[in-house]
């Protein structure tokens, strides 16, 4: 290892490890201690380096992000520990993508509660979703691990998180800087099911992560950085620490040597999740006694009992006694128990067709989706990101309009980012009642970027897909909000959705897409089923 060359606060050390590492774009949202990793990025980005711009709030900059890995470049996303109890839709929902750009999250807890209203420990999240978790001690561990990051990412397909500590990000320290990388090409991802969160896509998708936890576990035990201690100590006794907690008990290990006339406990330190449980076993198959020296909650702790041996066996999921995936029913309850199968009545059952699920006949989203592929169908670099709703079968034929489903609202921020990573021309597609849901804080973010995007608003004048529940804001007055919001009236289109204006809308539908900054086009059409209630309603009424 070079002498250090640079000294700098562990969330700088993050910002460089993702400029060096060949990051095309790093959004985030502003909370202590998080709040200097970008503010670093945005300074390389005013001097000429790659983009980096604060977001509306997490969930926009993580579904920003998202954008970019779909568009093959790679990105990071900067936070505080309780802005990812924002941004967990698209956290969560990430972990079942096919992440082919790399993605980073970078999030800084803040134990003691220094400036925070709580002391939340973001190592359960990457463990509820799934995905891998690199917890630094150190500077120079915040920097290579940062790159580390990156690579994990696109070679494990998986987003990857960082925790930082308040005390990391805010302290100053000498690093050894590595060779910057170059920035991804622009490779828009070719599997659109990866990206597609349908139930059947996501099934599958979810299957593959599981799948993946046995690749994670090999990689976790065999980390450098999760380091097993067992020569010539007291195998008795058990340490185990993780992040900057193994800087504090090295601090007080010389007294603690003095006091055991010289001998130390045998150690594990951890700084790369999932757990190394063989490495736990390990350490703790002759001890007594363990104590756990951990920066945040009990994480570590509470897993213990479920990875040491005990007189108790556990089963369950973990071991494969009980399906780790779908419901349970009471046959594969009774293979859990040891029970043989039921009798079955056998009976001959001739191949059903599948029955996928549809657009209602007359849907409006129908003559919408044609006029989207009727716009797009001579032009080069595009994608069509859409979102949570009825209109989410657009992706399946005779339409196979769309090429993202991941969340309220993703669709917005996706846009935002595929186009910041490079792809021409972007369409965002999301549903009226989405778009109040979720999508209008991503519009914001576009419109004080004016990002070359065109959204889309598939106005049906209801909140179709639960029931024909009422808009909160009616859509004669959408027009009205989205001119407050800031986007250029004159780029504020509003298109009848009927099929015998299909050639006319496409033309001007097309027209948006080529415009090099912000557009917004409404079709407008109401949900037929709304409308039959609506006329049923008043029949009623009129008796």
């Amino acid at each position: 290892m070079n002498e250090p060359n640079l000294a700098v606060l562990g969330d700088e050390a993050v910002a460089l490890g993702a400029l060096h590492s060949g990051v095309s774009a790093s959004y985030g949202y502003p909370g202590t201690p998080s709040t200097e990793i970008l503010e670093c990025l945005i300074a390389e980005y005013e001097k000429g380096g790659p983009l980096a711009s604060w977001c509306t709030n997490e969930k926009t900059a993580l579904e920003a992000a998202l954008g970019v890995s779909l568009a093959g470049r790679r990105a990071l996303v900067t936070m505080k520990h309780v802005g990812l109890n924002v941004a967990s839709d698209p956290f969560i929902n990430g972990a079942l993508l096919g992440i082919k750009g790399a993605l980073v999250i970078a999030v800084a807890d803040d134990p003691g509660m220094h400036s925070s209203q709580n002391e939340q420990d973001s190592r359960f999240y990457a463990s509820f979703a799934m995905i891998p978790c690199l917890e630094p001690r150190s500077q120079q561990e915040a920097y290579d691990m940062t790159r580390e990051a990156f690579d994990i990412s696109e070679a494990l397909s998986v987003p990857v998180l960082i925790r930082m500590v308040t005390r990391l990000s805010h302290a100053r320290a000498g690093i050894c800087l590595g060779k910057r990388k170059d920035q991804n090409a622009l490779s828009k991802t070719e599997d659109k099911t990866r990206w597609m969160l349908l139930p059947a896509y996501a099934r599958k998708n979810y299957d593959a992560l599981i799948e993946k936890q046995k690749e994670l576990a090999a990689w976790s035990f065999s980390h450098r950085v999760n380091k097993l201690e067992l020569k010539d100590r007291d195998l008795s006794f058990a340490v185990i620490t993780s992040g900057t907690g193994g800087n504090y008990y090295e601090e007080n290990l010389e007294d603690f040597a003095a006091s055991r006339s010289g001998r130390l406990p045998a150690r594990l330190h951890i700084g790369a999740y999932p757990l190394p449980s063989a490495s736990i076993r390990q350490l703790c198959e002759r001890a007594e006694r363990v104590l756990v020296i951990e920066e945040g909650q009990p994480f570590i702790e509470e897993k213990l009992r479920g990875i040491l041996p005990n007189k108790v066996i556990v089963s369950g999921k973990l071991d494969g006694s009980v399906v780790r995936s779908g419901e349970l029913d009471p046959d594969n309850v009774r293979s859990a128990l040891g029970l043989l199968p039921r009798k079955k009545l056998k009976v001959k059952i001739p191949p059903l067709p599948g029955r996928p699920p549809q657009l209602c006949q007359g849907c409006p989203h129908a003559d919408s989706y044609q006029t989207i592929s009727a716009a797009l169908e001579d032009l080069d670099s595009k994608a069509v990101l859409s979102d949570i709703g009825c209109y989410s079968l657009g992706a399946l034929p005779p339409y196979s309009a769309i090429e993202s489903i991941v969340c309220m609202g993703a669709s917005m921020g996706m846009a935002k980012g595929a186009s910041d990573a490079g792809i021409k021309h972007v369409l965002a597609v999301i549903g009226d009642s989405t778009f109040l849901h979720s999508g209008i804080t991503g519009l914001i973010d576009a419109q004080k970027a004016n990002t070359p995007m065109t959204v889309v608003i598939l106005d049906n004048s209801t909140v179709a897909m639960t029931g024909c529940q009422t808009t909160m804001v009616p859509s004669e007055k959408l027009k009205s909000l989205i001119l407050g919001m800031g986007v250029e009236s004159g780029h504020i289109l509003e298109l009848e959705a009927k099929k015998q204006c299909l050639a006319e809308n496409s033309l001007k539908l097309k027209e948006e897409i080529l415009y090099p900054g912000l557009s917004v086009v409404i079709f407008k059409r109401e949900c037929l089923e709304a409308f039959r209630r609506r006329r049923k309603q008043a029949e009623g009424d009129a008796v």
